[in-house]
């Protein structure tokens, strides 16, 4: 059906003359890698697909340059990592229900008045935790970009699980957290569009702890912007406790790695295991993405995978 699919059954020479074929620079210690030797516009042969998937579970996050897509070339590139995902919420490309249309960040009111709330409340998340399967990746291509700022960060989760105190890993990894729609869109809704949002998309509870499906690393899987509260601990035990692991994700830069948009750049990031923040500081210039996500699966936590 996709690539993936068919890149199952690949030969050993197969991969390895499509890993020869390509460049993988590290960009980050941590996470981050830039792909070259590829061009998006054309079809790809199973063996790069392949190449392309261990290199996104190794480095989390791929980015490519120069990369002048159509909306078709961006919505096949996604078809070979799997099914394709709308969003309940962000508008899409017209005639495309398959690619985001995201417009300075994820609000498109940005002005005098409203960027220094929009600075305050901007949050490092992963997409659409509130669902009870998440999306495996995303793929961004810019469309528009400022001529400064605008650039995007990325953690690497599994880096801050592994640096967390022994006690603490060991307490989290039996614990779930709920995952809620409305903590990042309700708020400019009315009650009643509220009300009909959180039945369709109810709240969610997933292990705090997610071991990823393919490489079997443990990783942070809880955010500031979908998750309200651990589930089980009290009120203040659960603000704690998230308080300090977000403390950990923004405010230590060795998890990070940070992108400079360039016209048609793309960055192609695992959702499984990353966190991204899209920084907005670029008013009054405009900026202009689109996306394509990817269908994933539901998280498993430490317990359940024994």
């Amino acid at each position: 059906m996709h690539g993936l699919l068919r890149a199952q059954n690949l030969t050993t020479h197969d991969r390895n003359v499509a890993e020869r074929a390509l460049t993988i620079t590290p960009s980050g210690a941590a996470l981050g890698a830039t792909v070259e030797g590829l061009d998006l516009r054309e079809e790809l042969a199973p063996g790069f697909v392949a190449a392309l998937r261990a290199a996104l579970v190794e480095h989390k996050v791929l980015f490519f340059h120069d990369q002048d897509i159509s909306h078709e070339d961006h919505i096949r590139f996604g078809r070979y990592f799997g099914v394709l995902e709308g969003h309940p919420v962000t508008q899409h490309v017209e005639g495309h229900p398959e690619i985001l249309s995201i417009r300075n960040g994820e609000y498109a009111f940005l002005n005098e008045t409203t960027i220094p709330f929009i600075r305050a409340v901007n949050k490092w998340h992963a997409d659409v935790t509130f669902r009870p399967a998440p999306s495996l990746a995303g793929l961004l291509r810019a469309r528009i970009i400022p001529p400064r700022g605008g650039d995007t960060l990325f953690a690497d989760m599994g880096a801050v699980y592994a640096d967390l105190p022994a006690d603490l890993r060991a307490r989290l990894d039996g614990l779930t957290a709920t995952h809620d729609i409305l903590k990042s869109y309700g708020w400019k809704l009315s009650p009643e569009e509220r009300e009909t949002l959180s039945r369709k998309h109810p709240p969610r509870s997933h292990p705090v702890v997610r071991v990823h499906p393919e490489s079997g690393e443990r990783s942070i899987f809880v955010n500031s912007a979908f998750t309200t509260h651990i589930d089980g601990l009290s009120p203040s035990e659960s603000e704690e406790t998230l308080a300090f692991i977000y403390d950990r994700i923004r405010g230590i830069p060795e998890y990070q790695v940070r992108f400079k948009w360039s016209p048609n750049a793309i960055v192609f990031w695992d959702n499984r295991s990353t966190q991204h923040y899209p920084i907005a500081d670029y008013w009054p210039h405009e900026r202009v993405v689109e996306r394509v996500t990817i269908v994933g699966d539901v998280p498993v936590g430490p317990q359940d995978d024994e």
